[in-house]
């Protein structure tokens, strides 16, 4: 049992070097150990800080990118309400124009419609007073070929110029 048993002296010069050991390490050990945890925590803390510094920077820059967005599509609605306007615009103004070269044109194609029946009209005219005066040509010369026929003519027309006086 002496191997189990440690004997005092034993003990007691364990104790001194345990002892002795603390010390040496307390004072060259434990300090530096110590100030290299607390620089440790201090740049977590300072990591979190800064993380938490970025997440509210990002929260601000998706606010500002919504808002940017909504504004964008502001912006998108009133340029397209202002091209379909302009749109109605020319396609109103396009009709209209087209109305009034109809109406103008209608008008010119009735003047000239009227144009061309008077002369088709006077054209007609003067082809049946050729007519006539062929016609009666032809009957005088077939009435006047013998000479009874040609004195009672005269005295016709001689009875009408006194009675027209």
């Amino acid at each position: 049992m002496d191997l189990i048993t440690p004997s005092i002296g034993l003990v007691f010069w364990t104790s001194v070097v345990f002892v002795i050991l603390l010390v040496i390490l307390r004072s060259l050990a434990w300090k530096p150990i110590l100030t290299s945890v607390k620089e440790r925590e201090k740049s977590i803390e300072d990591a979190l800080n800064a993380a938490k510094k970025a997440e509210e920077r990002m929260a601000s820059l998706n606010a500002e990118n919504e808002q940017l967005i909504k504004q964008a599509k502001i912006e998108r609605d009133a340029i397209l309400k202002e091209a379909r306007e302009m749109k109605e615009n020319i396609i109103n103004t396009a009709k209209d124009t087209a109305q009034q070269e109809a109406d103008r044109l209608v008008s010119n194609a009735r003047e000239a419609i009227q144009n061309e029946k008077a002369a088709a009209m006077a054209d007609i005219k003067n082809q049946v007073a050729q007519l006539s005066l062929d016609i009666a040509e032809k009957l005088m010369a077939k009435e006047l070929s013998n000479s009874g026929a040609q004195e009672e003519l005269v005295n016709q027309v001689i009875d009408q110029v006194k009675f027209n006086s």
